[in-house]
């Protein structure tokens, strides 16, 4: 069921592109109170195609009944009232904005791209993510206990012929030492104190608010907008709308403080949970003489390692403060896969500074101190990175891939079992395929015979 699981980020993307289209629509299928439509299928293919699938004369049928299987994963889960958090929901929201953001090139040609705003865009597609996350959660739920002996993982791989056991491309794991300049007391001030004479030129300098928002705030999102966000309860953090549920129509907040920065909000409407509100951000940066420190540190670093002084353990915990590598010896863990090796294609979407730096270098090599940008938190730093493995293309094997063989064990096990599950619920569910898709050939018998 898993074959066109680009599901997560694609039906999210293709519904916003095929938000710009006008086209002939009708439902090809329904289970449950979900109806599927046809541009549903033809978003999913048209996402496939721009990804470089491969596909047949079957692809449009197998896109549907990867649709029909989140449709039936989603009844049951609210049959089951099985729930996922508003910010288990903000935070998938921000992670698919950010890959989609690094694909077009950044927030603002995103929201060109779409013809939409960022804010325009979490409160049209906030409820498909949450679809989507209840229909993920039932089916970790079927499957969370599932696991296989080392008998069975042999069983697995003595089961596949000989001509499909797998070509292992180039395979390589990486360590870091990444160094992030301080953001120091004085430099949270200095963003305090700009974005308190910034409000104070509005409110008793009369500057307009727009204009001082498309001047200043560093949030690329309502920025051009002149800071004005239209929103819904639940969809942005606890402090801004703490500050926005407490403003009366026409009144500014004071400076508060998120994770993001420092804001000061003015509502301009609400109703009930909905409100429209402007917008003002100033992210705290640091001076230019910490970015200096902290490339004097990790040249120190480079020195002592290479010089056999200290060993990289060691040095891990010396000098990085990256909270993701540096409690683990500062491997870096492939977000894709969630394991700690990488291929060409994933470093191409993740990290091409990593193949870059390592390219020409031997395992255990150690690159010198380059400046580092890390894309998911758009934070700044100096890293250093080690090749801890390079290997060579080759057929999967037990001896060298076995977690790759067991984790394939583990999958094919899980689907017998997923598919057992569709078949007990099915004759539970109000199932109906139009006639043009009724002679598919699917995996599961949706439709009484």
């Amino acid at each position: 069921m898993k074959l066109l699981l680009v599901f997560s980020i694609t039906l999210f993307m293709t519904n916003l592109s095929f938000g710009q289209a006008t086209m002939i629509d009708k439902v090809v299928a329904q289970v449950g109170d979900n109806v599927i439509l046809l541009s549903e299928i033809q978003a999913q293919k048209l996402q496939a195609i721009q990804a470089g699938m491969d596909l047949n004369p079957n692809t449009d049928c197998q896109i549907l009944e990867e649709i029909m299987f989140q449709y039936l994963l989603l009844n049951q889960a609210k049959l089951d009232s099985i729930e996922v958090s508003d910010s288990q929901v903000d935070a998938e929201m921000e992670n698919r904005l950010r890959v989609i953001e690094n694909q077009i090139g950044g927030r603002q040609e995103m929201e060109t791209f779409y013809g939409k705003s960022v804010t325009q865009i979490k409160k049209e597609f906030r409820p498909i993510i949450k679809d989507q996350l209840l229909a993920q959660e039932m089916e970790r739920q079927i499957v969370s206990e599932i696991t296989v002996t080392p008998r069975e993982v042999d069983k697995f791989y003595k089961s596949i012929p000989l001509d499909s056991i797998p070509l292992i491309n180039t395979q390589l794991s990486f360590q870091q030492i990444v160094n992030y300049p301080e953001i120091t007391p004085n430099d949270k001030k200095r963003a305090f104190d700009e974005l308190n004479e910034i409000r104070n030129n509005i409110i008793d300098g009369g500057k307009s608010f727009s204009t001082q928002a498309r001047i200043h705030s560093m949030d690329p999102g309502s920025a051009k907008e002149g800071g004005e966000i239209e929103a819904t309860r639940g969809m942005m953090v606890p402090q801004f709308e703490a500050a926005i549920f407490n403003l009366s129509p026409g009144s500014i907040s004071d400076v508060f403080e998120s994770d993001y920065g420092y804001h000061i909000v003015k509502l301009i409407e609400r109703k009930g949970d909905d409100y429209t509100c402007q917008h003002i951000l100033i992210i705290a940066e640091f001076a230019n003489d910490a970015l200096e420190a902290s490339a004097f540190k990790l040249d120190s670093c480079y020195k002592k390692v290479k010089a056999g002084e200290i060993r990289w353990d060691e040095a891990v915990q010396m000098y990085s403060n990256d909270e993701a590598t540096m409690q683990n010896k500062g491997i870096i863990t492939n977000p894709i896969t969630g394991e700690q090796t990488w291929d060409m294609e994933d470093l191409n979407q993740v990290d091409q500074q990593i193949y870059l730096l390592t390219d020409q270098m031997e395992k255990g090599d150690v690159s010198q101190p380059n400046l580092y940008s890390n894309l998911f938190d758009r934070k700044q730093g100096i890293r250093i990175v080690r090749l801890m493995e390079r290997t060579t293309p080759h057929r999967a094997n037990l001896k060298d891939d076995y977690s790759l063989v067991k984790k394939a064990a583990e999958s094919d096990k899980k689907q017998k079992i997923m598919n057992e599950w569709i078949s007990s619920k099915i004759s539970n569910a109000y199932v109906r395929i139009d006639g043009e898709y009724e002679k598919c050939e699917f995996k599961n018998q949706w439709l009484n015979q």
